[in-house]
């Protein structure tokens, strides 16, 4: 079984495409980014300390930054959690949080993505506290 690492280096098909079919906030047709898990890593990496943004605001800033209207929604919610995961990963290799991508800032206790983490949700939490974001 792969590491959630190598899913992070794993490269994808991404590009911007048509969108398929109307879903959640998407309009069929509308440009769509589908990203890979490295480009939302290196995107949270940019977002700095003490700010945070939700998803949804993650999808539109991700899409305007690759020419697109929107970004593909799932596609999003398996490269949080792989981000997240690849994370956890390197924390338990002895890797400080300032030297992986800060999730954190864009999950909270509230997001679907926080609850299938393997490791827990209290992290986030913790995390969140530190750099004074809400829960």
């Amino acid at each position: 079984m792969k590491s959630w690492n190598d899913r992070l280096s794993t490269p994808g098909i991404n590009g911007v495409k048509p969108t398929p079919r109307t879903m959640a906030d998407v309009v069929e047709g509308q440009p769509m980014l589908v990203p890979t898990a490295r480009q939302v890593d290196d995107f949270i990496r940019s977002i700095p300390e003490g700010v945070e943004m939700d998803v949804r605001a993650l999808r539109t800033a991700l899409a305007v930054e690759h020419g697109a209207e929107v970004t593909c929604p799932v596609t999003i919610g398996y490269h949080l959690r792989t981000v997240a995961e690849a994370a956890n990963e390197d924390l338990q290799r002895g890797m400080t949080p300032s030297d992986v991508a800060p999730f954190w800032r864009v999950l909270d206790a509230k997001t679907p993505t926080t609850k299938k983490l393997s490791f827990g949700a209290e992290f986030v939490a913790v995390q969140r506290k530190r750099e004074g974001l809400k829960p």
